[in-house]
């Protein structure tokens, strides 16, 4: 598995005192990293030896905030050269280069990390940074590194994982497969995974020695799956996840201490540096308590002041959660946190530059002199929380209304503690005050966009919500203030950018509707059963109906809020949502109120009005109706119908046909003559005249069908076209090359009609499991392109049957009907993509007759008939008959 490569800075053609290339070597959250000389001349560079000869598969950079490189190259070589200079590369080989962004964005107020992924060999890495962005900050041209870290395998890894082991030997007989989702989370079988723990942003964030303790218990947590210990590997996993936290908070202290003894104020650090060992201390405890501290790790422990009296033991938790309970155990990815900065402005002064800041009026916020601290309230904000700082205090309140995010997360979870502490003896006006003031925190932090600072916001109206109302039995009536002040702020968090967010306060309002404290009351439902607008935003939307379905599953309509009529009016309003996927919910949401109030239900619909029906909405929804109900759609009934009036059709003309067949006629009259001839001398008279009747009229017969048969002598009944030359094998040979309504497919070789292309390549063709259809332009389009193809979306949308055809070729829609494909296949304005129409369009075309016989196009005639159907000598598909079997292989002469 790839791991974190040591290296050393062994040369670097120059750097600035006290930023020296060899403070790359150390990953801390109080790194320097390496600057250029003021007013260099580009390009630097840095060259870096590796521990040993490695695949390098990952290289991190993490750029200074404003001095900035344009670009830096990458050159990798085996070894030096015999004499070493900065500029000499001739045993170096390029790899490449990557671009750095200007950073203008953030206005020079966070770092970028930047990731290169490589397959490279060698033991030495050389990098060259060339001319650094102009701004306003880098007054002297300089190009900085804070940190670069390398991840790779020894150079023999390849080698030695090409011989299976006893373990990948059994995986392979017993059908195991590495990439088996069971396995995902571990790295067991992903020799190509990288651990978190190795990331670049892991050690910028972390106190190191945290760091050390993270990494062992992180090797434990793998021993104890290799041996199939999950509840021991589960307990380590939580302890990990919140040693992470406790890894960021030590290394935000670090670098307020360091603030501090830059800016000579040696108190600030003292008690920086207390409180850092103070906090320390205690979570080595806890893991001691917990079992999960190795006697090695015990040593750092043993030399901290005991600066305060530590934790007394507490009943071991039942689950791991309760290890450390004030600390939020959800961690963001590394990939999306912002990375801890000492920002050197041009006055050398130090600050901590925040990773998000809150939307609000701080511009004549006055900073305090001390990082980490919250700022002074401006004096909008004072008035505003006026009755919190009452309650509270001013301290609290200033962190709630901090620029920094982590101050504004210490507030909250500060209330989450005050009101856990509250004595039942205190006078319900108080906790009334300390209720109100809190549900205004909680209010204000629900639109904060940093994640943690919303998640705490949650825990603490949850903690409210179920335990301190409860526990002070102050009413419904605050119960109702907590839900119906923070629910519009929770349902326009449903509608945010990201989607983990979403789904956070999703889940929160289903917990709260359904728990007993907020349930009788039908606060949420009620609310959330308000009229939807049909222009309110896609995010916004999906998330209120689907809140609407799962509630309405869980609830039901019986005292729940929820009623007929307003889900009804709820559903017909959402019913006109522009979003598609909004309205599929919808039509959930109707279909399971049909099946419990199917007469309430269908009060709202336009019932006797066949226009509205006939829209694609109502239509899908009448249709499912039917479903429920065990009925036929209309739909279902009109193809049924169609199918029906087809086939008796098809039988009458097939009777037709059979009646006017010639041979059968003269046998008829034939054997009507001899029975005649052999009665008695009574009927001869009779006889005589009925047989000169019968006689006239087979003659007349007879010579009809002749005509008939001679008029479809020598034409092409598609394209209408007759010649001389048209015999069996004449038209054979029309039909494979000529023909301008026919063509021939790509996959399996069959002439068939250019119109049925489509439902030959999805239903009849050799390869129709290879190609799908459009919903757009109801084309077949091969399934590997399909995808891409619908994302496009710059295909040429298709009209109902009924409106327009539309021509597979030129992929246009003209009017609908038989002649008209015809028309746009044949003439001179039409396809322009037909290919066989230009040899026609000087040939006289016979259309009316070939509109007049059309019929023989889709319907095999009887074994006497002297016409030439398409199915003699050639294999071609007409819309009328897509069965394989009714033509016969032409064979290609």
């Amino acid at each position: 598995m790839p791991h974190k490569i040591g290296f050393t800075v062994i040369s670097s053609s120059g750097h600035e005192d006290g930023f020296s290339a060899r403070e790359l070597m150390v990953h801390a959250p109080t790194v320097n990293g390496w600057r250029s000389p003021r007013l260099c001349q580009y390009p630097q560079e840095i060259t870096l030896q590796l521990v040993e000869r490695c695949r390098i598969r990952k290289l991190q950079l993490l750029a200074h905030q404003y001095m900035i490189a344009s670009k830096i190259e990458f050159y990798i070589s085996e070894s030096l050269p015999e004499y070493f200079a900065p500029y000499q590369s001739e045993r170096f080989q390029r790899l490449g280069y990557v671009p750095l962004s200007d950073n203008e964005k953030t206005d020079f107020r966070a770092r970028e990390l930047k990731s290169v992924y490589m397959d490279a060999v060698g033991q030495y890495l050389k990098l060259i940074f060339h001319k650094n962005y102009v701004n306003k900050y880098n007054l002297y041209g300089q190009v900085a590194l804070v940190a670069v870290n390398i991840i790779g395998d020894p150079a023999d890894y390849g080698i030695d994982m090409s011989i299976p082991t006893r373990e990948q030997l059994i995986d392979h007989y017993m059908g195991i497969k590495s990439d088996d989702p069971a396995l995902n989370g571990t790295y067991l079988g992903k020799h190509d995974s990288i651990s978190p723990l190795d990331d670049l942003a892991f050690d910028m964030y972390q106190d190191p020695e945290v760091a050390q303790i993270i990494r062992r218990l992180d090797e434990k947590k793998r021993e104890a799956v290799r041996l199939e210990c999950y509840d021991h590997a589960k307990k380590l996993k939580q302890a990990i996840a919140d040693l992470q936290k406790v890894g960021e908070r030590l290394g935000r202290y670090e670098v307020e201490k360091r603030y501090a003894v830059e800016k000579e104020d040696y108190d600030l650090a003292k008690k920086k540096k207390e409180q850092m060992d103070e906090y320390r201390l205690r979570v080595y405890q806890q893991l001691e308590l917990h079992d999960l501290l190795d006697a090695q790790l015990l040593i750092r422990k043993t030399e901290l002041p005991l600066g305060s009296s530590p934790l007394s033991p507490q009943t071991q938790p039942t689950t791991s959660k309760e290890v450390f309970p004030k600390e939020n155990v959800e961690i963001v990815p590394y990939d999306e946190r912002p990375l801890p900065t000492i920002c050197k402005q041009v006055d050398e002064a130090v600050a901590y530059v925040e990773p998000e800041v809150i939307e609000e009026d701080v511009g004549d916020a006055p900073r305090t002199g001390n990082a980490g601290e919250p700022e002074q309230l401006t004096q909008k904000a004072l008035r505003e929380a006026s009755p919190v700082v009452e309650v509270f205090g001013e301290t609290l309140v200033s962190g709630a209304y901090s620029r920094t995010w982590s101050c504004r997360e210490e507030a909250l979870l500060a209330v989450y503690e005050k009101l856990m502490e509250v004595s039942v003896d205190t006078p319900k006006e108080d906790l009334r005050n300390m209720l109100r003031a809190a549900v205004f925190l909680v209010r204000r932090a629900i639109k904060d966009t940093v994640s943690s600072v919303f998640q705490a916001s949650l825990k603490l109206l949850k903690m409210i919500i179920t335990q301190y109302i409860p526990k002070h039995k102050l009413g419904k009536m605050e119960t109702s203030h907590c839900v119906e002040t923070t629910l519009p702020h929770l349902l326009s968090r449903t509608g945010d950018s990201s989607s983990r967010l979403r789904l956070l306060a999703s889940t929160f309002i289903q917990e709260i509707a359904l728990c007993p404290e907020v349930k009788p009351l039908q606060i949420i439902p009620v609310h959330l059963a308000k009229t939807l607008k049909p222009n309110s935003p896609t995010h916004l939307a999906m998330s209120h109906v689907e809140l609407v379905e799962s509630l309405l599953v869980a609830m039901g309509t019986e005292n729940s809020g929820f009623t007929v009529s307003n889900v009804m009016k709820f559903a017909t309003g959402a019913l006109e949502h522009r979003a598609h996927e909004v309205r599929e919910v919808v039509l959930r949401i109707i279909f399971a109120m049909y099946r419990e109030h199917r007469a309430a239900v269908l009060e709202y619909f336009p019932l006797d009005d066949a226009g509205a029906r006939r829209t694609v909405r109502y239509k899908t929804l009448f249709e499912g109706f039917a479903k429920i109900d065990g009925k036929s759609s209309e739909s279902e009934v009109r193809a049924q119908r169609k199918a029906a009036t087809e086939a008796e059709k098809q039988t009458k003309e097939g009777m037709k046909v059979l009646k006017s067949h010639s041979e059968a006629l003269k046998l008829v009259l034939q054997a009507e003559v001899e029975d005649e001839e052999e009665k008695d001398s009574y009927f001869q008279k009779t006889e005589n005249e009925g047989s000169q009747v019968y006689e006239a009229t087979a003659g007349n017969i007879q010579e009809e069908l002749s005509s008939v048969a001679n008029y479809l002598d020598n034409l092409c009944i598609f394209c209408g076209e007759r010649n001389e030359s048209f015999t069996e094998e004449g038209l054979d040979l029309h039909y494979w090359k000529h023909c301008p309504m026919l063509t021939r497919c790509e996959h399996c070789k069959q002439m068939l009609e250019i119109c049925s292309l489509t439902e030959h390549l999805l239903t009849d063709c050799d390869k129709r499991d290879s190609f799908g259809r459009c919903p757009r332009c109801r084309e077949a389009v091969p399934k590997d392109e399909l995808p891409r193809h619908i994302k496009s979306r710059i295909c040429n949308p298709a009209k109902p049957e009924n409106v327009a055809n539309h021509c597979p070729l030129c992929h246009e829609n003209f009017p609908p009907g038989e002649e008209a494909w015809r028309s746009h296949l044949m003439s001179r304005d039409g396809c322009k993509m037909n290919q066989r129409r230009t040899s026609l369009l000087n040939k006289t075309i016979l259309l009316q007759p070939a509109k007049a016989f059309g019929h023989y196009l889709r319907r095999p005639g009887p074994s006497g008939t002297k016409f030439q159907p398409p199915s003699i000598g050639s294999k071609i598909r007409t819309r009328g008959a897509p069965n394989k079997n009714t033509g016969k292989t032409y064979s290609k002469r």
